[in-house]
Protein backbone atom coordinates (compact mmCIF):
# COMPACT_ATOMS: atom_id res chain seq x y z
CA UNK A 1 0.00 0.00 0.00
CA UNK A 2 1.40 3.54 -0.95
CA UNK A 3 1.89 5.93 2.11
CA UNK A 4 -0.54 8.57 2.96
CA UNK A 5 0.06 11.95 0.80
CA UNK A 6 -2.30 14.57 2.98
CA UNK A 7 1.20 15.17 4.68
CA UNK A 8 2.25 16.74 1.06
CA UNK A 9 -1.03 17.67 -0.14
CA UNK A 10 -2.79 19.53 2.25
CA UNK A 11 -0.81 22.36 2.66
CA UNK A 12 2.28 23.84 4.02
CA UNK A 13 1.66 25.61 7.17
CA UNK A 14 1.26 22.02 8.88
CA UNK A 15 4.41 20.45 7.50
CA UNK A 16 6.30 23.49 9.39
CA UNK A 17 4.60 22.97 12.57
CA UNK A 18 6.16 19.30 12.88
CA UNK A 19 9.56 19.52 14.83
CA UNK A 20 12.43 17.60 13.93
CA UNK A 21 13.07 14.82 16.51
CA UNK A 22 13.79 16.02 19.88
CA UNK A 23 13.29 20.09 19.47
CA UNK A 24 10.61 22.26 19.98
CA UNK A 25 7.20 22.34 17.90
CA UNK A 26 7.42 25.52 15.27
CA UNK A 27 4.57 27.36 14.72
CA UNK A 28 5.88 29.30 11.77
CA UNK A 29 4.77 27.92 8.30
CA UNK A 30 8.02 26.50 5.76
CA UNK A 31 8.60 29.55 4.18
CA UNK A 32 11.80 31.72 4.61
CA UNK A 33 14.78 29.57 3.94
CA UNK A 34 12.85 26.36 2.04
CA UNK A 35 10.74 28.59 -0.38
CA UNK A 36 12.05 26.77 -3.21
CA UNK A 37 10.61 23.44 -1.66
CA UNK A 38 12.22 19.77 -1.45
CA UNK A 39 12.99 17.43 -4.19
CA UNK A 40 14.05 13.84 -4.60
CA UNK A 41 15.94 11.89 -7.41
CA UNK A 42 17.90 9.32 -9.40
CA UNK A 43 16.51 6.19 -6.59
CA UNK A 44 18.78 3.66 -6.59
CA UNK A 45 17.59 0.06 -4.06
CA UNK A 46 19.51 1.78 -1.05
CA UNK A 47 19.03 4.93 -1.47
CA UNK A 48 17.63 8.44 -2.99
CA UNK A 49 19.55 12.17 -3.67
CA UNK A 50 17.30 14.66 -1.41
CA UNK A 51 17.63 18.22 -2.42
CA UNK A 52 16.70 21.65 -1.03
CA UNK A 53 18.18 25.09 -1.23
CA UNK A 54 18.27 28.14 1.14
CA UNK A 55 16.64 31.15 -0.36
CA UNK A 56 14.46 33.66 1.67
CA UNK A 57 14.62 36.00 -1.53
CA UNK A 58 14.58 33.62 -4.59
CA UNK A 59 14.25 36.16 -7.08
CA UNK A 60 16.92 38.88 -5.61
CA UNK A 61 19.14 39.83 -8.91
CA UNK A 62 22.61 38.78 -7.77
CA UNK A 63 21.11 35.38 -8.05
CA UNK A 64 22.23 34.32 -4.60
CA UNK A 65 18.49 34.15 -2.90
CA UNK A 66 19.14 36.16 -0.20
CA UNK A 67 21.80 34.27 1.25
CA UNK A 68 25.12 35.35 3.43
CA UNK A 69 28.09 34.50 1.44
CA UNK A 70 29.08 31.90 4.07
CA UNK A 71 28.48 28.43 4.77
CA UNK A 72 25.32 27.59 6.56
CA UNK A 73 24.47 24.01 8.66
CA UNK A 74 21.65 21.98 7.19
CA UNK A 75 20.15 18.93 9.18
CA UNK A 76 17.70 16.45 7.09
CA UNK A 77 15.93 13.52 8.58
CA UNK A 78 14.67 10.35 6.39
CA UNK A 79 11.44 8.74 8.28
CA UNK A 80 9.60 5.33 7.68
CA UNK A 81 6.29 7.13 8.52
CA UNK A 82 4.43 10.55 7.66
CA UNK A 83 4.87 12.35 11.47
CA UNK A 84 8.61 10.91 11.38
CA UNK A 85 8.10 8.99 14.48
CA UNK A 86 10.16 6.32 12.87
CA UNK A 87 13.01 8.07 11.57
CA UNK A 88 15.65 5.59 9.63
CA UNK A 89 18.63 7.92 8.36
CA UNK A 90 19.46 11.49 9.87
CA UNK A 91 22.76 13.86 9.62
CA UNK A 92 23.79 17.29 8.70
CA UNK A 93 25.65 19.09 5.70
CA UNK A 94 26.55 22.59 5.33
CA UNK A 95 24.72 24.44 2.12
CA UNK A 96 27.54 25.96 0.61
CA UNK A 97 27.27 29.71 -0.99
CA UNK A 98 29.64 28.72 -4.35
CA UNK A 99 26.52 26.25 -4.85
CA UNK A 100 24.15 28.62 -4.53
CA UNK A 101 23.34 27.13 -0.99
CA UNK A 102 21.58 24.35 -2.51
CA UNK A 103 21.80 20.86 -0.75
CA UNK A 104 21.89 17.48 -2.55
CA UNK A 105 22.23 14.63 0.52
CA UNK A 106 22.98 10.58 -1.01
CA UNK A 107 21.29 8.73 1.15
CA UNK A 108 22.39 5.14 1.77
CA UNK A 109 21.17 2.28 3.95
CA UNK A 110 17.54 2.14 2.94
CA UNK A 111 15.33 -0.52 1.95
CA UNK A 112 14.59 -1.50 -1.76
CA UNK A 113 11.42 -0.60 -2.88
CA UNK A 114 10.44 1.24 0.16
CA UNK A 115 8.37 4.34 0.68
CA UNK A 116 10.47 6.94 2.99
CA UNK A 117 9.12 10.71 3.87
CA UNK A 118 12.41 13.62 4.34
CA UNK A 119 12.94 17.07 5.87
CA UNK A 120 15.38 19.30 6.09
CA UNK A 121 16.01 22.17 9.21
CA UNK A 122 17.91 25.18 8.92
CA UNK A 123 18.12 28.31 10.94
CA UNK A 124 15.27 27.12 13.03
CA UNK A 125 13.35 26.76 10.15
CA UNK A 126 11.41 23.06 8.68
CA UNK A 127 10.76 22.66 5.48
CA UNK A 128 7.87 21.01 3.96
CA UNK A 129 8.01 17.02 3.94
CA UNK A 130 8.78 15.28 1.02
CA UNK A 131 7.99 11.67 -0.42
CA UNK A 132 10.33 9.40 -2.10
CA UNK A 133 10.47 6.23 -2.69
CA UNK A 134 14.00 3.38 -3.53
CA UNK A 135 14.43 1.38 -6.73
CA UNK A 136 13.43 -2.69 -5.87
CA UNK A 137 16.54 -4.84 -5.80
CA UNK A 138 14.72 -7.16 -7.34
CA UNK A 139 10.94 -8.68 -8.14
CA UNK A 140 9.03 -5.77 -9.35
CA UNK A 141 6.40 -6.55 -11.20
CA UNK A 142 4.73 -3.03 -11.85
CA UNK A 143 5.95 0.26 -12.20
CA UNK A 144 3.97 3.40 -12.96
CA UNK A 145 5.83 6.50 -13.58
CA UNK A 146 4.97 10.03 -15.89
CA UNK A 147 7.60 11.57 -18.24
CA UNK A 148 6.93 15.32 -19.46
CA UNK A 149 9.10 18.27 -20.58
CA UNK A 150 8.45 22.11 -22.17
CA UNK A 151 7.29 23.47 -18.93
CA UNK A 152 7.29 27.15 -20.39
CA UNK A 153 6.20 29.32 -16.93
CA UNK A 154 5.31 32.39 -18.97
CA UNK A 155 3.02 30.78 -20.99
CA UNK A 156 0.60 28.47 -18.57
CA UNK A 157 0.10 28.11 -15.55
CA UNK A 158 1.27 24.70 -13.91
CA UNK A 159 -2.20 22.83 -13.34
CA UNK A 160 -0.77 19.59 -14.89
CA UNK A 161 1.67 19.43 -12.12
CA UNK A 162 -0.91 19.84 -9.67
CA UNK A 163 -2.38 16.88 -11.59
CA UNK A 164 0.66 15.17 -11.52
CA UNK A 165 1.28 15.06 -7.87
CA UNK A 166 -2.25 13.54 -7.44
CA UNK A 167 -0.99 10.41 -9.46
CA UNK A 168 -0.36 6.85 -8.12
CA UNK A 169 2.80 7.22 -9.28
CA UNK A 170 6.82 5.29 -8.36
CA UNK A 171 8.57 7.94 -10.43
CA UNK A 172 8.44 10.94 -12.63
CA UNK A 173 10.99 11.19 -15.85
CA UNK A 174 11.52 15.06 -16.90
CA UNK A 175 13.15 15.14 -20.34
CA UNK A 176 14.35 18.97 -20.68
CA UNK A 177 13.34 22.22 -21.31
CA UNK A 178 12.87 22.76 -17.37
CA UNK A 179 13.31 26.00 -17.69
CA UNK A 180 13.10 28.30 -20.60
CA UNK A 181 16.33 31.11 -21.56
CA UNK A 182 14.17 33.89 -23.01
CA UNK A 183 12.66 36.97 -21.56
CA UNK A 184 9.32 36.34 -22.52
CA UNK A 185 6.70 37.99 -20.36
CA UNK A 186 3.31 36.12 -21.69
CA UNK A 187 -0.18 36.93 -21.56
CA UNK A 188 -0.95 35.73 -18.08
CA UNK A 189 1.32 37.82 -15.18
CA UNK A 190 3.86 35.13 -15.06
CA UNK A 191 6.63 37.17 -16.96
CA UNK A 192 10.15 35.47 -16.58
CA UNK A 193 12.63 36.79 -14.31
CA UNK A 194 14.85 38.52 -15.29
CA UNK A 195 12.73 39.91 -18.64
CA UNK A 196 15.87 39.28 -20.82
CA UNK A 197 17.61 36.22 -21.97
CA UNK A 198 19.62 34.44 -19.56
CA UNK A 199 23.55 34.75 -20.58
CA UNK A 200 25.28 35.02 -16.79
CA UNK A 201 25.30 32.86 -13.41
CA UNK A 202 23.23 34.75 -11.49
CA UNK A 203 20.47 34.87 -14.55
CA UNK A 204 20.34 30.98 -14.61
CA UNK A 205 19.81 31.47 -10.60
CA UNK A 206 16.70 33.49 -10.71
CA UNK A 207 15.17 31.99 -13.27
CA UNK A 208 15.59 28.51 -12.07
CA UNK A 209 14.44 29.85 -8.95
CA UNK A 210 11.86 31.56 -10.46
CA UNK A 211 10.26 27.94 -12.00
CA UNK A 212 10.89 26.47 -8.49
CA UNK A 213 8.70 28.64 -6.64
CA UNK A 214 5.47 27.37 -8.22
CA UNK A 215 3.70 25.76 -5.88
CA UNK A 216 2.35 23.00 -7.78
CA UNK A 217 5.76 22.38 -9.25
CA UNK A 218 6.63 22.05 -5.95
CA UNK A 219 4.08 19.47 -5.12
CA UNK A 220 5.20 17.27 -7.76
CA UNK A 221 9.00 16.96 -6.85
CA UNK A 222 7.50 16.30 -3.16
CA UNK A 223 5.35 13.95 -3.90
CA UNK A 224 7.87 11.34 -6.12
CA UNK A 225 11.61 11.23 -7.02
CA UNK A 226 12.17 12.71 -10.39
CA UNK A 227 14.96 11.56 -13.05
CA UNK A 228 15.94 15.00 -15.00
CA UNK A 229 17.96 15.79 -17.91
CA UNK A 230 18.18 18.68 -20.18
CA UNK A 231 17.20 19.52 -23.58
CA UNK A 232 18.27 23.05 -25.37
CA UNK A 233 16.49 25.19 -23.48
CA UNK A 234 17.96 25.00 -20.06
CA UNK A 235 21.11 26.76 -21.90
CA UNK A 236 20.20 28.28 -25.12
CA UNK A 237 17.44 27.48 -27.51
CA UNK A 238 18.70 24.71 -30.73
CA UNK A 239 22.24 24.16 -29.20
CA UNK A 240 24.77 22.05 -29.90
CA UNK A 241 27.84 20.88 -28.41
CA UNK A 242 30.04 24.52 -28.41
CA UNK A 243 27.87 25.72 -31.25
CA UNK A 244 25.43 28.56 -30.55
CA UNK A 245 22.04 28.43 -32.22
CA UNK A 246 22.95 32.57 -32.45
CA UNK A 247 26.30 32.25 -33.49
CA UNK A 248 28.08 33.37 -30.15
CA UNK A 249 31.75 33.06 -30.16
CA UNK A 250 32.81 29.48 -29.04
CA UNK A 251 34.40 30.68 -25.71
CA UNK A 252 31.56 33.10 -24.80
CA UNK A 253 29.32 30.58 -25.31
CA UNK A 254 31.33 28.03 -23.18
CA UNK A 255 31.07 30.43 -20.77
CA UNK A 256 27.43 30.24 -20.65
CA UNK A 257 26.92 26.64 -20.80
CA UNK A 258 29.26 26.21 -17.49
CA UNK A 259 26.62 29.13 -16.28
CA UNK A 260 23.34 27.60 -17.31
CA UNK A 261 24.99 23.55 -16.03
CA UNK A 262 25.97 24.99 -12.53
CA UNK A 263 22.39 26.51 -12.21
CA UNK A 264 20.67 23.62 -13.60
CA UNK A 265 22.72 21.03 -10.95
CA UNK A 266 22.14 23.56 -8.02
CA UNK A 267 17.90 23.57 -8.30
CA UNK A 268 17.57 19.48 -9.39
CA UNK A 269 18.66 16.26 -7.64
CA UNK A 270 21.25 14.94 -9.25
CA UNK A 271 23.72 12.95 -7.92
CA UNK A 272 28.00 14.46 -7.55
CA UNK A 273 28.62 12.07 -10.69
CA UNK A 274 26.47 14.51 -12.66
CA UNK A 275 28.27 18.03 -10.86
CA UNK A 276 29.42 20.09 -13.70
CA UNK A 277 33.21 21.26 -14.53
CA UNK A 278 33.33 23.86 -16.28
CA UNK A 279 30.98 23.60 -19.20
CA UNK A 280 31.05 20.06 -19.30
CA UNK A 281 28.59 17.84 -17.41
CA UNK A 282 27.82 14.04 -17.36
CA UNK A 283 24.37 13.91 -17.37
CA UNK A 284 23.97 10.61 -19.28
CA UNK A 285 23.47 7.68 -17.17
CA UNK A 286 21.78 4.02 -16.13
CA UNK A 287 18.95 3.55 -13.49
CA UNK A 288 17.76 0.29 -12.97
CA UNK A 289 14.43 -1.18 -11.17
CA UNK A 290 14.48 -4.37 -10.31
CA UNK A 291 14.84 -6.99 -13.24
CA UNK A 292 11.83 -5.05 -14.81
CA UNK A 293 12.96 -1.58 -16.37
CA UNK A 294 16.35 -0.05 -17.00
CA UNK A 295 16.22 3.58 -18.17
CA UNK A 296 19.29 4.71 -20.19
CA UNK A 297 18.90 8.37 -19.79
CA UNK A 298 20.54 10.60 -22.66
CA UNK A 299 22.57 13.26 -23.32
CA UNK A 300 21.55 14.76 -27.32
CA UNK A 301 22.91 18.01 -26.79
CA UNK A 302 26.52 17.82 -25.44
CA UNK A 303 28.31 15.65 -27.43
CA UNK A 304 25.95 16.79 -30.67
CA UNK A 305 27.88 17.45 -33.91
CA UNK A 306 25.38 18.11 -36.69
CA UNK A 307 24.46 15.99 -39.60
CA UNK A 308 27.38 13.15 -37.95
CA UNK A 309 26.01 12.58 -34.43
CA UNK A 310 23.57 12.98 -31.36
CA UNK A 311 25.51 11.26 -28.68
CA UNK A 312 29.22 11.50 -29.55
CA UNK A 313 31.22 8.10 -29.53
CA UNK A 314 32.06 7.97 -25.97
CA UNK A 315 28.44 8.20 -24.79
CA UNK A 316 27.11 5.75 -28.07
CA UNK A 317 29.72 2.97 -26.92
CA UNK A 318 27.98 3.04 -23.26
CA UNK A 319 24.23 2.88 -24.75
CA UNK A 320 25.74 0.32 -27.03
CA UNK A 321 27.28 -1.87 -24.37
CA UNK A 322 24.21 -1.24 -21.91
CA UNK A 323 21.75 -2.63 -24.37
CA UNK A 324 24.21 -5.65 -25.33
CA UNK A 325 24.74 -7.37 -21.74
CA UNK A 326 22.35 -8.63 -19.20
CA UNK A 327 19.02 -5.54 -19.23
CA UNK A 328 15.93 -5.85 -17.66
CA UNK A 329 12.48 -6.82 -19.18
CA UNK A 330 11.60 -3.28 -20.63
CA UNK A 331 14.33 -0.83 -21.80
CA UNK A 332 13.61 3.18 -21.83
CA UNK A 333 15.38 5.43 -23.50
CA UNK A 334 14.78 8.46 -22.02
CA UNK A 335 16.00 11.16 -24.49
CA UNK A 336 14.83 14.97 -25.51
CA UNK A 337 14.22 14.78 -29.39
CA UNK A 338 12.03 12.93 -32.62
CA UNK A 339 13.55 9.33 -32.93
CA UNK A 340 11.06 8.16 -35.65
CA UNK A 341 12.34 8.83 -39.00
CA UNK A 342 10.21 11.83 -40.00
CA UNK A 343 9.26 13.15 -43.71
CA UNK A 344 10.90 15.37 -45.91
CA UNK A 345 11.64 19.26 -44.60
CA UNK A 346 11.70 18.06 -41.15
CA UNK A 347 14.16 19.95 -38.28
CA UNK A 348 18.16 19.06 -38.44
CA UNK A 349 17.17 19.46 -34.41
CA UNK A 350 16.06 16.23 -34.08
CA UNK A 351 17.44 12.68 -35.09
CA UNK A 352 16.33 13.37 -38.78
CA UNK A 353 19.95 15.42 -38.61
CA UNK A 354 22.05 12.55 -37.75
CA UNK A 355 20.16 9.49 -39.93
CA UNK A 356 23.20 6.77 -40.05
CA UNK A 357 23.77 6.97 -35.95
CA UNK A 358 19.57 7.11 -35.78
CA UNK A 359 19.83 3.97 -37.70
CA UNK A 360 22.84 2.40 -35.34
CA UNK A 361 20.32 3.10 -32.46
CA UNK A 362 17.80 1.10 -34.59
CA UNK A 363 19.82 -1.94 -35.01
CA UNK A 364 20.91 -2.21 -30.93
CA UNK A 365 17.52 -2.22 -29.92
CA UNK A 366 16.13 -4.03 -32.17
CA UNK A 367 18.05 -6.41 -29.92
CA UNK A 368 17.06 -5.74 -26.52
CA UNK A 369 13.78 -6.76 -24.70
CA UNK A 370 10.98 -4.62 -25.05
CA UNK A 371 12.58 -1.03 -26.10
CA UNK A 372 10.22 1.81 -25.47
CA UNK A 373 11.81 5.45 -26.23
CA UNK A 374 10.58 8.24 -24.36
CA UNK A 375 11.05 11.99 -26.00
CA UNK A 376 9.70 14.97 -25.02
CA UNK A 377 8.30 16.83 -28.39
CA UNK A 378 5.98 15.80 -31.55
CA UNK A 379 6.58 13.44 -34.30
CA UNK A 380 5.50 12.28 -37.50
CA UNK A 381 6.53 8.52 -39.30
CA UNK A 382 8.29 8.62 -42.68
CA UNK A 383 7.26 4.68 -43.97
CA UNK A 384 4.22 3.55 -41.71
CA UNK A 385 4.50 0.32 -43.43
CA UNK A 386 8.28 -0.14 -41.96
CA UNK A 387 9.04 -3.12 -39.27
CA UNK A 388 8.73 -2.01 -35.69
CA UNK A 389 11.58 -1.96 -33.96
CA UNK A 390 10.25 0.04 -30.79
CA UNK A 391 7.71 2.56 -30.01
CA UNK A 392 8.20 6.23 -29.00
CA UNK A 393 6.11 8.09 -27.00
CA UNK A 394 6.32 11.97 -27.60
CA UNK A 395 4.92 14.16 -24.96
CA UNK A 396 4.20 18.07 -26.39
CA UNK A 397 4.97 19.69 -23.41
CA UNK A 398 3.69 19.74 -19.31
CA UNK A 399 0.37 20.02 -21.00
CA UNK A 400 0.49 16.30 -22.38
CA UNK A 401 2.24 14.92 -19.58
CA UNK A 402 1.70 10.93 -20.14
CA UNK A 403 1.62 8.25 -17.63
CA UNK A 404 3.19 4.98 -18.32
CA UNK A 405 2.69 2.01 -16.78
CA UNK A 406 4.87 -1.25 -16.81
CA UNK A 407 4.43 -4.90 -15.63
CA UNK A 408 5.91 -8.04 -15.84
CA UNK A 409 4.06 -9.87 -19.07
CA UNK A 410 3.26 -13.53 -18.47
CA UNK A 411 6.00 -16.12 -19.67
Amino acid sequence: MRPNRRVLLGGAAALGATALAGLAPLSAAPTGLFSLGVASGDPLPDGVVLWTRLAPEPLAPDGLGGMPGAPVPVEWQVAADERFSRVERSGSVLAMPEDAHSVHVEVSGLRPGAWYFYRFRAGGQVSPAGRTRTAPDAGLRRLAFAFASCQHYADGFYTAHAHLAEEELDLVVFLGDYIYEGGSQGSLGRGHRPAHELRTLADYRVRFAQYKSDANLQAAHAAFPWIAVFDDHEVQNNWAGDHSDTGVPRAEFRARRAAAFQAYYEHLPLRRAQRPTGPDIRIHRRLTFGDLVDFHVLDTRQYRSPAHTMLGPPQKDWLFHNLAGPTARWNVLAQQVFFTPLRPGASADTWYGCPAERNEVRDHLAHASSPVIITGDAHDFDDPASPVVATEFVGTSIRACLVWILTRRPG
